[in-house]
């Protein structure tokens, strides 16, 4: 059964199905209608193109800025063991808009947590933000079973907030875990989260 989280709340994956191996971390969320009960006719049709990003981190901090960021641009880390689906540029269609993949057993001993972030694309020159986006989540799937194992609904009121720190693995010893995070702000872009954590 999966386990319905709320911000804040953690979760040991290694004590799941006898420990994860290799897990999906889906992300999802839709476009806010102006009551036409019709999704993504958003208001002058204007579609919202969230980017979700995996931020690879030793003791919260990049160790290299060019390198440990797995998003559209590139799509899979040096050590293979962190990779993205690929970009959704609307949010359309049912189910994950966007997919990061990781292999937490070949996860190098450099790092010891990896932060998921989602963010839209250009918010401020398009004037959107996350009030505009609702049924939005950060859910982790074991791969190998295709099992739901936990889910975190960004129900919050993120309105004028335009990227999302969703959630986070983090090794401790030789155990992952997963956090649920949800913390907005209202960084413009990759780049800017990424200061976050340098």
């Amino acid at each position: 059964m999966t386990i319905s989280l709320k911000k804040g709340q953690k979760i040991n994956l290694s004590k799941e199905k006898n420990g994860l191996s290799k897990i999906m971390v889906g992300l999802g969320w839709d476009a806010e209608t102006q009551g036409q009960g019709c999704l993504f006719a958003l208001f002058s049709s204007q579609n919202i193109d969230c980017d979700a990003s995996a931020f690879l981190l030793k003791d919260g901090k990049l160790l290299n800025e060019n390198q440990d960021i797995v998003y559209f641009g590139r799509k899979k880390h040096k050590s293979g063991a962190v990779c993205h689906s690929g970009d959704n540029l609307t949010g359309a269609g049912k189910g994950d808009d966007e997919v990061i993949n990781v292999d937490l057993k070949t996860v190098p001993s450099d790092y010891n947590g990896i932060v998921f972030t989602v963010n839209i694309f250009s918010a401020h020159e398009r004037k959107q933000h996350f009030g505009m986006i609702k049924n939005a989540y950060i859910r982790i799937v074991d791969l190998s079973s295709k099992v739901e194992i936990c889910k975190y609904n960004l129900s919050e009121n993120y309105d004028k907030m335009t990227a999302m720190i969703a959630g986070e693995l983090t090794k401790e010893g030789n155990e992952w875990h997963f956090n649920a995070i949800g913390e907005a702000t209202q960084d413009n872009s990759i780049g800017d989260l990424k200061r976050r954590f340098m």
